[in-house]
């Protein structure tokens, strides 16, 4: 035995690992049972490696519109072809799909007078017969759901424009292909994009500074990989045709070529046509809050916590985010007697006041103070978007207040989205718009977004003093020292 071994040493590894696997496969019967083993193992391996993208399919298969309409800047498409960076829609009626700038466009920065027509290079459509030509015979499919964002990071760096218009909109138009709204118990996690394609995006360009924009992604779809403009390189340096089996090419300059996007400016806008439960938001939000603070308040028709136990309340909570540190925001001393006015409304036994300054609060606080709130109230900004995180409420209001003369839809139609209801404030003017009608147009006053307001926002006394009780009123008509709900 011992100078077997001296002998099998000067062999090559590989050369003993032979030897061993002979002798395994004669101790068996026949060798089929080791023969079954490699072929399994075998099948494993494939199986692995191909449960995202694998061969075979040919390139001459249509593209089709799953739903039949195509929504402006989020469009939803299966069996959507790649190859060398460049997209193809394979249809034998072009007709049937909308005209090429509703799709997608030029990946550059927005500015004025700079045309972002897409061209050839973005955007192909081509017939079946000549689907091998270009693209080849055959095509390697990526499995499941692809959303792809192509835009830059001009604004993908922003919690409102990933979170409220990128996220928001996807799932709006994907969940109306998913069905029946959700029991008021249901904690079902969202079924969502396997991947999310940045193909102009390098590095962490997508990120914002406070890290809402990963942070909650990471929360809500932990097992969905983000892939840059590296991946994306990757793909369209090899010879080879990619087939998204389905995807949706979100693309802000598209999507406003939208009709409603031209009365409010905002990228979403195309998406408010599509029909969808007034709960569709709701998987999205419960698992975010869920997978943030590890539990999920609930709340009933008064807006009053009923549960888990450890966090009951007895009154709606009211957060009030202020921007002090903003330059957009209100002075020093009305923003004083609005905390004021605000924590009489507490003294009096009709709500709980909690002002928040988010920058100072980590990501799990931020979502733990929101997903208890009834009313939320700040000055226009980014922190408003913390709504979606809100629990929709017969009683559950967003309250912004507006430099005077000032109007954009942003905050607006994340309340429409997530069933909040919306009052804007200029000065001592409070409105609000029942469903389906809107503000009409778009006003920025010279200083809407201004970084050094020589006189910052202000609220007139009798705002102060009639902004709080007309709000609450909401609070009023529900709120009950018993448990029984009230009437609407």
């Amino acid at each position: 035995m011992t100078l077997l071994w001296r002998r099998l040493r000067n062999f090559p590894v590989f050369v003993i690992a032979i030897l061993l696997l002979v002798c395994l496969y004669t101790a068996s019967d026949s060798g089929q049972e080791i023969r079954g083993n490699f072929m399994l193992w075998g099948e494993g391996l494939h199986t692995a490696a191909n449960s995202r993208i694998h061969f075979s399919a040919s390139t001459s298969i249509e593209t089709t519109i799953p739903g039949g309409e195509l929504v402006y800047g989020f469009g939803l498409l299966d069996r959507l072809y790649l190859r060398k960076g460049t997209f193809y829609i394979v249809t034998s009626t072009p007709s049937a799909f909308p005209q090429r700038e509703h799709i997608i466009a030029r990946p550059l920065d927005m500015g004025p007078d700079r045309d972002l027509s897409p061209t050839d290079k973005e955007l192909q459509f081509i017939d079946p017969s000549e689907a091998a030509t270009i693209l080849g015979e055959q095509a390697l499919t990526v499995e499941g759901f692809t959303l792809i964002a192509y835009d830059t990071e001009q604004f993908m760096h922003h919690f409102y424009h990933w979170w409220g218009e990128i996220i928001l909109g996807a799932w709006r138009v994907y969940s109306a292909l998913t069905g029946p709204s959700l029991s008021a118990r249901d904690t079902t996690a969202p079924s969502f994009a396997s991947r999310i394609l940045l193909p102009h995006v390098f590095g962490q360009e997508w990120r914002d500074i406070p890290g809402l924009n990963a942070g909650l992604m990471r929360a809500t779809f932990p097992s969905t990989s983000i892939e840059n403009a590296d991946q994306w390189d990757d793909l369209a340096v090899l010879d080879n045709t990619f087939v998204f089996e389905r995807a949706m090419i979100v693309c802000r300059v598209a999507a406003q070529t939208h009709g409603l996007s031209k009365s409010w400016h905002k990228m979403i806008s195309s998406t408010m046509a599509v029909n969808v439960s007034n709960t569709f938001w709701e998987p999205i939000r419960r698992t975010t809050v869920q997978n943030t603070i590890g539990y999920l308040p609930r709340l009933d028709s008064r807006g009053v916590i009923v549960s888990p136990p450890t966090v009951v309340s007895e009154m709606p909570f009211v957060t009030y985010i202020a921007r002090q540190g903003s330059s957009r925001s209100l002075t020093d001393a009305y923003h004083q007697d609005l905390v004021r006015a605000l924590k009489e409304l507490e003294w009096s036994g009709l709500c709980q006041v909690y002002v928040a300054q988010m920058e100072k609060m980590s990501l799990t606080q931020q979502l733990e103070i929101m997903a208890r709130s009834t009313i939320l109230i700040g000055v226009h900004g980014n922190g408003l978007t913390h709504q979606l995180f809100m629990p929709p409420s017969p009683r559950s209001t967003v309250v912004e207040i507006f430099a005077p003369k000032g109007y954009v839809h942003d905050y607006a139609i994340l309340a429409r989205n997530l069933s909040h209801k919306h009052y804007a404030v200029w000065n001592d003017t409070l409105q609000t718009f029942p469903d389906g009608e809107w503000y009409e147009g778009v006003k920025y006053p010279s200083d809407f977004h201004s970084r050094k307001h020589e006189s910052p926002l202000q609220l007139s006394s009798p705002t102060l003093t009639t902004m709080p009780s007309r709000i609450p009123t909401r609070l009023r008509t529900c709120y009950r020292r018993s448990n029984s709900a009230a009437p609407e």
